[in-house]
């Protein structure tokens, strides 16, 4: 196919959305050798804060993406709030329920840090592994047929993909396009704007919280890590548009706290919204996939609509690397939509009940209990187990001086070799050498226990046997290769 002229762009897959679903799928993806290409409608990587919050089994995936450290430099932890009325302190509160940082997961607490500069880690870290982002690209039409997706764009070259993933955010034109509709309520019927500002007159080791007074809504001003930026986040309770310029963020300021006009200094971005829920009826038509925003839209109340994003680009990446490098049927790829859209619907009514004030940020909203124990990929062989099932995220344990978190780290499988001695994994006349499996052996350990675990590249343990009787046949479906010494 052409388009004025222009022969078609030929890749293995097109990500369209360069946010940090589409980045995190990119950077998946190019460490597995697939031929990705991102596009972005946008001249550059889009601004503001947006999603700020990074919950601890994301911090485990960014690990594993090898951009954590870059991360970690960005970033902090959450303040303590403080509530201020008539100009006095009246109160502290904790946003989120206490978290201890253990061995099952060093990453106990959420991290702070601005959407826009973890876009940036994330772009720095593709560009390294040699995937590539195209801006100014503005999809008009998508095509598919048996053999692939063709995509068309306002201008320049159409590009033809074996697979598309639309991460092209809540008002997705892929998913328009394949008329795939959305489900969901409004969770607040009030607009919220929220803008990156400079302010003078308020410390930065708080998030100040100014509740509702007469007929204005709660003002939000919170310090954003590794920068000198104020997030701040308003309630409107009119149905007008808010004024996002510099005077209208300064007057909305100055009418709900004590501060003055002018201790807002400067508005870098700014945008409005009305929170709403909303989960698309399917994730997947034919070759494409919907991902992030595009196939599930949250309240930022929760912190979880990033996260679950990330968790979906997480999920599909080696899935879809898998199909490419024929190491899977194609049939695998039906297993996104039946992982992903049911977690993605619990975090949705999580989302919803915190911006209700009817749950707390704690345990749940961390992610670190999402699992699939229902998916037609988990096999649990043992009789019964009070413990760690297949199905489970693989907790981190330090096993005969091997940390799982660094076995895991990179696109392979492992195997958990528990207090048994751990069997030959995949045909030996394999001449793959991308998916073989790392071997780690050692003592029983909780909440593991003795037995085999099969721990599949996106950290979930996908068979659990006590013995090695019906592992030959679970890795025959992934073409698993020779096995790695630990």
């Amino acid at each position: 196919m052409t388009e004025h002229g222009n022969p078609a762009e030929h890749v293995d897959v097109l990500i369209v959305g360069a946010g940090p679903t589409g980045l995190a799928l990119g950077v998946d993806l190019a460490r597995r050798g697939v031929d990705a290409l991102v596009v972005e409608r946008g001249a550059g990587l889009s601004p503001g804060s947006r999603g700020k919050g990074l919950q601890p089994r994301t911090m485990e995936v960014f690990d594993d993406l090898g951009v954590l450290d870059a991360i970690l430099s960005a970033g902090g932890d959450y303040p303590v709030g403080t509530v201020w009325r008539n100009g006095e302190r009246v109160a502290e509160q904790n946003m989120f329920d206490p978290a201890e940082t253990n061995e099952d997961s060093p990453y106990g607490a959420p991290w702070m840090v601005p959407q826009w500069r973890t876009q940036e880690i994330l772009r720095s870290r593709l560009d390294e592994l040699g995937g590539r982002v195209s801006f100014g690209r503005e999809v008009t039409g998508i095509a598919q047929d048996a053999d692939g997706v063709t995509v068309a764009f306002a201008s320049g070259a159409p590009v033809r993909a074996r697979y598309a993933v639309a991460a092209d955010g809540g008002r997705s034109v892929i998913r328009r396009a394949l008329g795939i509709g959305m489900t969901g309520e409004t969770v607040d019927p009030n607009p919220i704007l929220v803008a990156d500002t400079r302010i003078t007159g308020l410390d930065r080791d708080n998030w100040h919280i100014f509740p509702p007074q007469g007929d204005e809504g709660f003002l939000a001003i919170c310090p954003l890590a590794g920068t000198e930026d104020f997030q701040v986040v308003a309630q409107l309770l009119d149905d007008s548009a808010p004024d996002l310029s510099l005077d209208g963020v300064r007057k909305l300021v100055a009418a709900r706290s004590h501060l003055a006009p002018e201790d807002v200094t400067e508005v870098r971005w700014a945008s409005d919204f009305r929170p709403r829920a909303a989960l698309a009826d399917r994730f997947q038509e034919g070759r494409v996939f919907l991902a992030g925003d595009a196939a599930h839209v949250h309240s930022p109340a929760g912190g979880q609509g990033l996260n679950t994003s990330v968790q979906d680009a997480y999920n599909l990446g080696w899935k879809l690397g898998a199909v490419l490098r024929g190491e899977a049927p194609a049939s695998l790829l039906d297993t996104y939509e039946e992982e992903r859209r049911p977690n993605a619907a619990e975090m949705l009514g999580l989302s919803t009940k915190v911006h209700r004030g009817e749950a707390r940020r704690g345990e749940a909203t961390r992610q670190l209990g999402i699992g699939y124990r229902e998916s037609s990929l988990t096999e649990e062989a043992r009789a019964a187990s009070d413990g760690l099932r297949a199905g489970d995220r693989a907790p981190n344990r330090t096993i005969a001086g091997v940390r799982l978190l660094d076995a895991f780290r990179g696109p392979h499988w492992t195997l958990l070799a528990l207090g048994t001695v751990a069997p030959a994994v995949g045909d030996s006349n394999s001449n793959s050498n991308s998916n073989v499996v790392r071997v780690v052996e050692g003592p029983p350990t909780e909440p593991y226990g003795t037995g085999l675990f099969l721990v599949r590249p996106d950290g979930y343990v996908g068979w659990a046997g006590g013995t090695e009787s019906g592992l030959a046949k679970y890795t025959e479906r992934f073409n698993l290769g020779r096995p790695t010494g630990s």
